[in-house]
């Protein structure tokens, strides 16, 4: 089986993949500056708060910093490392309605002013041990369009969202805002269209109540333009009309308050995906017959849902192999990382990864698109198998 190669990528992050001659993880700075740079762009006068959870390494946090970027922090962990590298408090809100006394109390300590609620009991929490602060109320959503939808465990409807700021009123605290999220990779424009509906219902809601905001969080959820679907198919988001109705969204939001509204963006993986790759290797190109009888190709890398590919449950990424360019002989395979575990797989026999016919062992791959989640969610070891270490790298500003 033959397939035409596609183009292969060029820049600061393929030179610095051709020149590593082991494993690691690597992330064009300029290229996420870039990237950021290009988000104010589309929507002036938005405030970034870069969900460190997408990408938590030091010199990615310093290179948004120094850009003007703030963060939007799961836990005190994540606030110590955001401070650190140069974030100051009054940019750093946490942003998980999910926090402990301890937690609520700590952030404070660190000097975060700003917090994320979802439920009376949380906001009851937060003026025990973070008096006088703020807080902004996340509304559900229904995730539909998204390939991690994040419907089931946040957020609450535009009533108990009135019921909710009017508590933290009520004790002391400051309703500051509402954020919505419309789910992880939202690939229609739809979803942020129904978002701004039931901000604009809840801010009118509110008003009726005397309790007029002076933010809205439109959440994460922007998307990365290098992911494949489970057969290969490159994802192609509507990048530009989810934008258009952003900015549309936002006029619209504005003119219902009654004093002015800023607006704030989680941005995670949006921002980092594109402008990270993994240098990974093959372990081994088989092919074996399972259970029925049925022989099926198996290409096992050493980087897999441990360490690198969490999320390949819901996505492939698209994957260069260097040594073979002018490879003309192809083979359908299912891709498998190193570990004893069998979810550590992508493909199937109904969808097959091409991939070439003559793999070594030792040959390297590149695995691109993978700059978001890739280093959170790496074990600290299962099988043995270590993390992939990091390296950042810079090119010239305005360098394609």
């Amino acid at each position: 089986m033959s397939a035409p190669p596609r183009a292969t990528p060029r820049g600061t992050l393929t030179t610095a993949l051709s020149t590593a001659e082991t494993d690691r993880i690597i992330y064009d700075l300029t290229g996420i500056a870039r990237q950021y740079d290009t988000l104010l762009t589309e929507l002036p006068g938005i405030h970034i708060r870069f969900a460190l959870k997408s990408c938590p390494v030091d010199e990615v946090l310093r290179c948004l910093a120094q850009r003007g970027a703030g963060v939007d922090a799961a836990g005190p962990a994540e606030i110590a490392q955001a401070l650190r590298t140069g974030v100051d408090a009054t940019r750093i809100h946490y942003g998980n309605t999910v926090k402990s006394d301890h937690d609520i109390a700590e952030a404070r300590r660190q000097g975060i002013r700003t917090f994320a609620t979802d439920s009376v009991e949380d906001v009851l929490a937060i003026a025990r041990h973070a008096p006088g602060t703020r807080v902004f109320c996340r509304l559900t959503t229904s995730g539909d369009g998204a390939l991690w939808g994040l419907s089931r465990k946040f957020g609450c409807s535009p009533q108990d969202a009135v019921r909710v700021l009017e508590t933290a009123r009520a004790v002391g605290l400051t309703p500051a805002g509402l954020s919505v999220h419309v789910g992880s990779q939202q690939m229609t424009c739809e979803a942020w269209q129904q978002a701004v509906d039931t901000l604009a219902e809840t801010l009118t809601a509110l008003a009726l109540r005397g309790i007029v905001l002076d933010h809205v969080n439109l959440g994460g959820g922007l998307p990365a333009l290098g992911y494949q679907d489970r057969r290969g198919t490159p994802l192609e988001p509507p990048l530009d009309k989810i934008f258009a109705v952003l900015r549309e969204g936002m006029d619209r939001l504005r003119h219902l308050n009654a004093s002015p509204l800023d607006f704030v963006m989680e941005p995670g993986r949006h921002l980092v995906a594109d402008h990270g790759a993994v240098r990974a290797h093959v372990s081994r190109l088989t092919r074996r017959r399972g259970p029925d009888g049925t022989g099926t190709h198996w290409l096992y890398l050493s980087c897999g849902k441990f360490n690198g590919l969490y999320e390949m449950d819901q996505l492939t990424h698209r994957m260069v192999f260097p040594g073979h360019l002018d490879e003309r002989e192809y083979v359908p395979a299912i891709v498998a990382g190193p570990s004893c575990d069998s979810d550590d797989a992508y493909g199937d026999g109904r969808h097959p990864v091409l991939v070439p016919a003559s793999l070594a062992s030792g040959d390297p791959v590149w695995i691109l698109s993978a700059g978001a989640y890739a280093t959170s969610y790496m074990t600290q070891g299962f099988n043995g198998i270590r993390p992939l270490p990091c390296s950042c790298v810079r090119g010239q500003e305005g360098h394609h």
